[in-house]
């Protein structure tokens, strides 16, 4: 079982794991029913769903900057927030995240909610997803 790691080292973690290519590192913050909200709107549920979300952006390349905005405790669960900025190439796309954490018995924390496209509004969505979405051929 996933010990999760201290509340305020999960933002840097989510940046190291990405620019570092650590796919393995990256599952480590999640829960293992944990949710994450997709571009469209939609909800991959669980590890191998979200390990599949978290390859796909991998792929992509580039550089990520994350400025976390707080992390707010509340007896085993947690609010947070980053701005992250992606840098791939000669595009940039940035967002704000909404994310809830749980605490683990062994005290770390991990994410239950991951909310990245949290901050943008649904015609910034739909530009953004048509933007990222493959060439067809």
């Amino acid at each position: 079982m996933a010990q999760g790691v201290d509340l305020e080292a999960i933002h840097p973690a989510v940046e190291a794991g990405f620019n570092d290519q650590d796919l393995d590192g990256l599952m480590r913050l999640y829960a293992p029913d944990a949710r994450m909200i997709l571009l469209d709107g939609s909800t991959a549920t669980g590890s191998d769903a979200i390990r599949e979300q978290w390859s796909g952006l991998l792929e992509m390349g580039g550089h990520l900057a994350i400025r976390s905005r707080y992390a707010i405790e509340a007896g085993d669960l947690a609010i947070l927030s980053n701005e992250w900025t992606l840098r791939t190439g000669d595009q940039t796309t940035s967002a704000v995240t909404a994310e809830v954490a749980a605490r683990q018995s062994e005290g770390g924390w991990l994410y239950v909610i991951d909310h990245p496209w949290a901050g943008l509004e649904p015609d910034e969505l739909a530009a953004l997803s048509a933007a990222m979405a493959p060439a067809e051929v």
